[in-house]
This record gives structure tokens, C-alpha cells and sequence, in this order.
């Protein structure tokens, strides 16, 4: 009884891993979020991601991935947006992002206190190489360390016609 519990148990695990795996978006390059100690982020605290680019001629769309809490003072996010590429040139480019309507109205998906945002900062980006990237996101605000901000990340999939 015991050995066939034990394949019962072997059997679920396979098959939720199985699900699990058909689940993930093939075009999906990197999806990956960072929490933020204590909602304050702070200038040095750079959130860095490895992007593994095996074909230069395909673009790609890159995403901001962010949650602030309600108390997030701001409408408005700047960036720094530092890249590397596979040859150790590296690049910077300062981005802001809208994340309120003058009205105060919060423009991401709102669950309980936090606000989450997907927000695209480069569209149909062809990498100029394949390679290994290094994609570095620095908070570029004013106030050091930025309070309520909960989640930082990135994303970057292949851009598809749909």
C-alpha cells in the first residue's frame, strides 16, 4: 500500500510539472521581479537581469514589470535603463513612466493596496548581437531611497504580429 501511495505521489508531482511546463509562454525571454526591502528603493539597489539573446534578427519587446503601493506619492516613475552587451559595451537610457492620471487615478491593476504595471519601453527591439545581455534598472527619482515601491522587474519576450 505504501509503494503504490509513493507512485500515486510520483505520478501527481509528473504530471503538475508537465502542466506547469506547457503553461509557459514560448516567446517569453526573461519574466522576472524583485521585491523591494521595506518598499524603499534606493539608488544603489539595481535590479539586474541576465537576457540570453540566441537570434539578433528576431525583435523583442521589453517591459518594465513594477507594484507600488497606494501610498506611492507619485504619478510618474524615471528610469535608468543601463545595458550591456555581449561585447561589454554598455549603454543608458532614462525613461518615464506614467502611472496615474492627473486625477490621481491609478492606471495599473489595483489588489488590496498595491498597483501592478507592465509597462513597455522598447517595442520590436532588435538586439545588435546574440549573445549575453546584462539589463540593469535603477530608480532616477529625486528622493533616495523611493518609498512604496514593492516589486521591480523585467520582461522580455519576442514580438509576435498578434
Amino acid at each position: 500500500m505504501k509503494v503504490a501511495f509513493k507512485y500515486l505521489c510520483i505520478g501527481i508531482a509528473a504530471l503538475n510539472l508537465l502542466l506547469w511546463a506547457g503553461c509557459k509562454d514560448a516567446n517569453t525571454v526573461v519574466d522576472q521581479n524583485v521585491e523591494i526591502i521595506n518598499n524603499n528603493w534606493a539608488y544603489t539597489n539595481k535590479i539586474k537581469q541576465a537576457v540570453n539573446i540566441d537570434n539578433e534578427q528576431v525583435p523583442y519587446n521589453l517591459y518594465l514589470n513594477l507594484r507600488v503601493t497606494a501610498d506611492y506619492k507619485y504619478s510618474n516613475l524615471f528610469v535608468l535603463v543601463r545595458q550591456t552587451n555581449p561585447d561589454k559595451k554598455s549603454s543608458a537610457t532614462r525613461f518615464e513612466f506614467k502611472l496615474a492620471n492627473p486625477d490621481g487615478e491609478w492606471l495599473g491593476q489595483g489588489s488590496g493596496n498595491l498597483y501592478s504595471y507592465q509597462i513597455p519601453f522598447r517595442l520590436n527591439y532588435k538586439f545588435p548581437a546574440k549573445g549575453n545581455y546584462t539589463i540593469e534598472i535603477e530608480q532616477n527619482m529625486r528622493d533616495n531611497p523611493l518609498h512604496e515601491i514593492s516589486d521591480v522587474g523585467l520582461r522580455v519576450e519576442k514580438a509576435t504580429d498578434n
